[in-house]
């Protein structure tokens, strides 16, 4: 019987490969068409071409305007889009295929977002990171695709994650550099465009071909060539004769085979005699000791994948310096005296990846960025823009002279310690906890005011009113 099943199994292999053949024969002797499917763009496609040539259009223009990494970022945009833009073309010209091959289209336009989110995190130290931090907030967005039955609202979703950013891209530059305004409208606009384009198109999910072949398992683009078409394809010659691999098959034995097994099964009740008989203490629903489960045993390999991981994590090197206008302190571990003296009005500072570390920065500067740190201290003297705390665990600041604004984002644990001079300034906060605001006093000492993490909105017959409630304090 094994050997009857190998022999089946071969020839099935055999007329595929011989199905798949006449079929690329057949669609290369059809000139203009791919896989027999006429190559016309379909109203769908056209219209993702309007949206290509017009806000994604003016997107480019205005971050080649900018330049530097938001230039680069915007290539690496416009080619996932022009992957979606072939993945539609396929949809519009074959039927849905199975849910394994689904994955496989869609894997090319997933690895364009990683590609562009990896982008961003190699350049946390860039000037333009809010722009970045826009486009990698808001470029899931591509996987609507794979939503049903609501993709445009997910759409709207993934715009509305990237105005975060781009709000503090106005504020930067809203009064100084024009350029970046435009640059903010152009890219929200290709959203705003695509759900309308979603809805129009794939209101519910992907609307598939009805007729045509199953989609293929990867986006190929089409050829475009324009050399006239080969001529026609030889006529097939006589179908395959199917022999087995063995030029002498054993027929003696295999027909041996047959007989015994065939003579095993007629012999109907008497063939469970053979069988051994299990006595009570070895059955598993009679005896409890057989039903404990295992303790789990932890892989050497998953062991070894982690003391990888933890090495490649220590292996980055620590970073004090200055390039250009912007102090670059990151990767630092249990460091103490870290200190920035040489500054200037028109330089930030940007702290990133320090744990349990202690920084203090003299004079006056434009700004401060604390990203990602854990059991931070940072003492400073006077700053004329705005403090940032963001993606922080366990961090102090303390303020010696003025600062007007703070800004405290997805933080688990802040203690600010304002000054005297510094009771004026603006803090504002969203997605943190444990956050406290320490305030001088006269016998120079200070009282602790918890900032509230809780909030009761009422409508109050015209409009949302939101207030702290009383166990926020």
């Amino acid at each position: 019987m094994e050997g009857l099943m190998e022999r089946l199994e071969r020839a099935v292999t055999r007329l595929e490969q011989l199905s798949v053949n006449m079929q690329t024969s057949s669609g290369l002797a059809n000139g203009d068409c791919v896989n027999g499917i006429d190559g016309g763009k379909s109203q769908c496609v056209e219209a993702f071409d309007v949206l290509l040539k017009g806000p994604v259009s003016d997107y480019l223009k205005h971050s080649r305007a900018i330049g530097n990494d938001v230039e680069k970022h915007a290539e690496l945009v416009n080619s996932s889009l022009l992957t979606l833009k072939n993945f539609l073309q396929i949809v519009s010209t074959h039927q849905e295929p199975a849910q394994t091959e689904f994955h496989d289209l869609l894997k090319p336009i997933c690895d364009h977002i990683q590609e562009i989110q990896n982008f961003r995190e190699r350049n946390r130290g860039s000037s333009l990171f809010n722009h970045l931090s826009a486009i990698s907030e808001s470029i899931p967005a591509l996987g609507w695709v794979a939503v049903s039955p609501k993709p445009g609202p997910y759409v709207k979703e993934m715009n509305d994650a990237a105005t975060f950013y781009t709000n503090r891209v106005l504020k930067d530059f809203k009064e100084t550099d024009r350029r970046h305004v435009d640059w903010v409208q152009s890219y929200l606009s290709i959203w705003n465009d695509m759900q309308s384009f979603i809805k129009q198109h794939h209101t519910t999910g992907l609307v598939w071909s009805k007729t045509g072949p199953i989609a293929p398992p990867s986006v190929v683009d089409p050829p475009k060539s324009t050399c006239p078409p080969p001529p026609p394809p030889p006529p097939p010659g006589p179908p395959p004769v199917f022999m087995d691999e063995d030029p002498q098959p054993h027929t003696g034995a295999a027909a041996a085979t047959h007989s015994a097994l065939f003579a095993q099964l007629n012999q109907g009740m008497n063939i469970t005699k053979g069988l051994k008989h299990v006595s009570d203490d070895q059955k598993t629903h009679k005896n409890q000791n057989l039903r404990t489960p295992a303790a789990p045993t932890k892989t050497k390999s998953s062991a070894v994948e982690k003391s990888k991981s933890k090495t490649a994590i220590q292996k980055r090197p620590a970073l004090l310096e200055l390039e250009g206008k912007k102090w670059r302190v990151e990767n630092f571990e249990q460091k103490h005296d870290l200190l920035i003296e040489e500054t200037e009005l028109k330089q930030v500072v940007y702290v990133f990846n320090c744990n349990n570390c202690t920084l203090q920065i003299k004079g006056k500067i434009n700004s401060i960025i604390i990203d990602n740190c854990k059991k931070l201290g940072l003492v400073f003297e006077n700053v004329v823009g705005i403090v940032e705390v963001i993606n922080c665990k366990s961090v102090q600041l303390q303020v010696v002279g003025t600062v007007p604004t703070m800004s405290i984002n997805k933080t688990e644990g802040c203690q600010v310690y304002l000054s005297k001079e510094s009771l004026n300034c603006d803090i504002v906060s969203a997605k943190s906890s444990e956050m406290n605001i320490m305030i001088p006093t006269d016998d120079d000492d200070y009282r602790e005011f918890p900032v509230p993490e809780q909030f009761k909105t009422i409508w109050d017959g015209s409009k949302l009113v939101t207030e702290p409630t009383e166990i926020a304090g």
